[in-house]
């Protein structure tokens, strides 16, 4: 049934952008806000319903580094690495954050899929380095205490026993 379910959502979007196979990267873009990610079997439906071949749509999704073939948090925390970033210790924040996440190495979503962890290049906010950026709000002069509050915040506002 869970299944069913999945398929209408994706035959709404497909209809509501006409099933326009010129339409592609706003499809996956729909697609991937509904379920945080691309399944594979999304995809080849995607690609059968615009008359596309399947290479054609995993290329496109693996192409650009906005779609994710794999599940991602209700939460993404981007941490910058970029210069002025590094330079003011980014790679503690990262280090304190998996540490905070129950993060082991490899591992980039905890467990429950509430939080997803990444490092970006830039997020364009080099003044208030250094900056990460939860979903769409941004944090800036980040120190890894601060970091852990902010995180704290999110179990408590999700109402989520105490810590991980």
């Amino acid at each position: 049934m869970e299944g069913l379910r999945k398929l209408e959502k994706v035959c709404q979007i497909l209809e509501e952008n006409g099933r326009d196979p010129g339409r592609l990267i706003t499809i996956l873009q729909a697609v991937q806000e509904e379920y945080r990610y691309l399944p594979e079997e999304i995809l080849t439906f995607v690609a059968t319903s615009l008359n596309l071949t399947s290479a054609h749509v995993y290329g496109v999704a693996t192409f650009y580094s906005h779609f994710t073939l794999k599940p991602k948090g209700k939460y993404i925390i981007r941490i910058c690495d970029g210069t002025a970033c590094h330079v003011k210790k980014s790679t503690a924040l990262l280090d304190a954050l998996r540490q905070k996440l129950g993060l082991k190495p490899g591992m980039v979503t905890t467990s429950e899929m509430l939080f997803t962890l990444e490092t970006v290049s830039c997020l364009g906010a080099c003044g208030l380095a250094p900056v990460i950026m939860v979903n769409d709000e941004v944090y800036g002069q980040m120190t890894p205490e601060k970091a852990d509050k902010v995180i704290d915040d999110i179990i408590k506002k999700e109402g989520i026993g105490n810590g991980k």
